[in-house]
């Protein structure tokens, strides 16, 4: 164990105020205790308040506040961090040292569980059936049905298992906080002498924190900071962004399934069915038409047949980009298929995550800021009046988060430049296999550039933003 350590400069540890947050236990068990006790308080609120007329307070909470803000914008810039005051994982390290401690069985040790429940138990049901999450009843009753099954799981086995594989954002965040400018270690002359491994014995997630810097890689790692107080040669360094994507790392396969699948998901469907559904020519759209064939052939109420016809489609178009695009470049760099398939597929993670931040910021102006002020007025009886929202679609100046969707594009192809290096192969092969193995990156710098496009030729919909069918009106 080591007492002191002298830190580098950009060791956050060594950082003032970043320091006392990042490092304090008596500060970060606080804000693990205010978070869980938030996380209970809503949905108990959404409970006794179940409708959306008189309890604005529970959805702010989990879908203005949480998601957007805690996960997206801190997962692209800390890390991990969210998982680290995450109310599960919190609970789960005092239910698991009571628990049964077996091992989770390989069928179930299996991280793309997670990355299932996630699209099917929510993104699936979202396009289908747009209403089903947006009551705060509902809402109330898919946490407590998440809430269940992680503490099922953190009694029976050991290891934070749960984490691992089970969660459905745990695997999502493992895969795309590559992306941040950060990355937890130790100082290797200080982990020479040490025969004790404090900071292996205080992760609750059985992580040996001194072979992250070895391996380029935190693995299932979510920054509870546990480690580094158990030990003071514990660090928590600031890099260059994306530094372990320009390495040679243990690759997963579930990683970059996950980031495939989830940019299909989010990132390509929201283009199609949210932001494209505002033009004025939207009912002329592919997965317009073909969700009005299924609405007029099979009509039951409730149902999004353009979410529906929009999250398939995305699905076809970015897994056949992928897929295609690396099988080219493989037969290029004359490599095994599968090698370049999952090497080179870590370069799409800036489109969802860094392309994401452009809808996350402009929505924070126009919905989740005035959502959240206004829940926490409610949910908490503070007497005040209404917050209003900070802009409108009028205000053109929110089109500013619009160039995070370019850099998105940039930062995917400085990525897939480096990744393209590990492989041996003359300039001309490289340069080819680059094109195709960045089929999807392009075709979303060129979905982008339509939808400014077909915004400055045909305009917005006069009607407005129609996320639904209109089957959906309630």
């Amino acid at each position: 164990m080591v007492d002191y350590q002298k830190r580098d400069k950009n060791d956050i540890y060594n950082i003032p105020l970043l320091g006392f947050i990042f490092k304090n236990k008596l500060f970060i068990r606080v804000l693990q205790t205010a978070v869980l006790a938030l996380f209970i308080y809503a949905i108990a609120f959404g409970i006794i308040y179940p409708s959306k007329e008189e309890n604005i307070f529970t959805s702010a909470v989990f879908w203005s506040l949480f998601w957007p803000l805690f996960i997206v914008v801190s997962l692209s810039t800390f890390g991990r961090v969210f998982c680290g005051i995450c109310p599960h994982g919190f609970m789960g390290k005092y239910i698991t040292k009571f628990g049964l401690k077996k091992k989770m069985p390989k069928a179930l040790a299996n991280p793309f569980i997670g990355v299932t429940l996630l699209l099917v138990g929510f993104w699936l049901v979202y396009y289908i059936y747009p209403q089903a999450y947006k009551t705060p009843i509902a809402t109330a009753i898919f946490f407590i049905v998440l809430t269940l099954l992680s503490v099922v799981f953190f009694y029976i086995y050991k290891d934070m298992s749960y984490c691992k594989s089970i969660c459905p954002i745990g695997t999502m965040m493992r895969g795309f906080s590559k992306i941040s400018f950060t990355t937890l270690g130790t100082y290797e002359e200080s982990c020479k002498s040490c025969t004790t491994f404090e900071c292996a014995s205080a992760c609750s997630y059985n992580l040996k924190p001194f072979t992250f810097d070895k391996r380029d890689s935190m693995t299932d790692c979510t920054l509870c900071m546990d480690c580094s107080d158990a030990c003071e040669a514990v660090s928590f360094k600031l890099v260059k962004p994306s530094n372990s994507l320009f390495k040679n790392f243990q690759i997963h396969k579930v990683e970059v399934w996950a980031m495939i699948l989830i940019t299909a998901a989010i990132t390509i469907t929201m283009s199609f069915h949210h932001a494209l559904s505002r033009v004025a020519i939207a009912d002329q759209y592919i997965w317009s038409r073909t969700g009005a064939f299924l609405e007029q052939k099979v009509a039951i109420p409730g149902l999004d047949y353009v979410g529906i016809s929009a999250l398939f489609l995305a699905m076809v178009i970015t897994i056949s980009l992928v897929y295609g695009g690396m099988f080219i470049a493989s037969k290029i760099l004359k490599e095994d298929f599968k090698k370049v398939f999952y090497s080179l597929g870590y370069a799409i993670t800036p489109i969802f995550i860094i392309g994401g931040l452009s809808h996350t910021y402009e929505f924070f102006f126009l919905h989740h800021y005035s959502d959240i002020a206004n829940g926490l007025i409610q949910g908490f009886g503070i007497s005040t009046e209404e917050v209003k929202a900070l802009a409108t679609r009028k205000d053109t100046w929110t089109r500013v988060f619009s160039i995070m969707n370019h850099i998105a594009v940039i930062w995917a192809f400085i990525i897939m430049a480096k990744r393209i290096n590990f492989f041996t192969a003359s300039k001309i092969a490289k340069t080819a296999a680059f094109f195709f193995a960045s089929s999807l990156i392009i075709f979303y710098l060129g979905l982008n550039v339509y939808k400014g496009y077909a915004f400055k030729t045909y305009g917005a919909k006069k009607s407005g933003h129609n996320h639904s069918s209109h089957n959906t009106k309630s």
